[in-house]
């Protein structure tokens, strides 16, 4: 069990399609390779895919969890949680998405709390939503994390998040420019980005990290930055997720 209380690191975006929930994953990976115990938490909870991208089959879900909190019948957090190897845990989205609706945002603060005593690292996957639950969720996170793509329209939009957060006096995201995600999306340099968002490009993903057997990953339930072929072949890449890693657990200390 973590002596300290985890820290929460919630991956979301302003435009779907950008690598949310690999990130997540490989952020996951690159925790798990750091020996931290670490949980995935779906909140994308109409379409999440973490279950889908790890093979993972489980009768509890974020739905159960909440339902049984209502009812008075919750116990352990570890009685909700999937396991997909000895460091990562995951709670998936509703296996039936039409119980999403019934997931109340008042029981995120509670869930937290029950989970950061028993984890290092919590990372929340999310939609590009700003809906009542994903607010809650930032809220309660230490750090987020913004991927976006070299795409005029996630730009614009993330340049429109950037300013809505500077109006609220918010400081705690990052911004990762995903640049494995659409080989042919390369609208923009770095410079022009940070001069449209008028803020920084915090870390990047970069190009080489393209894969064009990345669904074989997924049909295998595979977490690209625990494989040892990547690993030795995109050395770049596993450096760039350490780095960002690293500076999340500096950063929320």
């Amino acid at each position: 069990m973590a002596v300290k209380q985890a820290k929460v690191f919630t991956i979301t975006g302003v435009k779907g399609g950008v690598g949310k929930t690999t990130t997540t994953l490989n952020l996951a990976g690159i925790f798990s390779l750091k020996k931290l115990k670490t949980l995935i938490i779906d909140m994308d909870l109409y379409s999440g895919g973490i279950a889908l991208s790890l093979n993972i089959e489980t009768d509890k879900d974020l739905f159960h969890i909440t339902d049984d909190m209502n009812n008075n019948r919750f116990d352990h957090i570890e009685n909700y949680v999937a396991r997909y190897n000895e460091y990562i845990d995951c709670i998936t989205a509703p296996i039936d998405p039409r119980l999403a609706s019934q997931i109340g945002s008042n029981y995120i603060d509670l869930i937290l709390a029950r989970a950061k005593m028993k984890y290092d690292v919590i990372l929340i996957d999310t939609n590009h939503i700003l809906s009542e639950m994903n607010l809650v969720v930032m809220d309660a996170s230490d750090e987020i994390i913004y991927v976006v793509s070299n795409d005029p329209v996630d730009i614009k939009n993330m340049k429109t998040m950037v300013a809505i957060l500077k109006d609220m006096d918010r400081s705690n995201y990052r911004i990762i420019l995903n640049e494995s995600c659409d080989m042919e999306k390369d609208c923009f340099s770095k410079y022009d980005i940070k001069n449209i968002l008028k803020d920084n490009i915090d870390y990047t993903i970069p190009n080489s990290f393209y894969h064009k057997d990345i669904d074989e990953y997924v049909l295998d339930g595979k977490i690209m930055t625990l494989s040892s072929k990547v690993q030795s072949k995109d050395k770049k890449a596993m450096k760039n997720f350490e780095l960002i890693a690293d500076a999340l657990l500096k950063e929320s200390k």
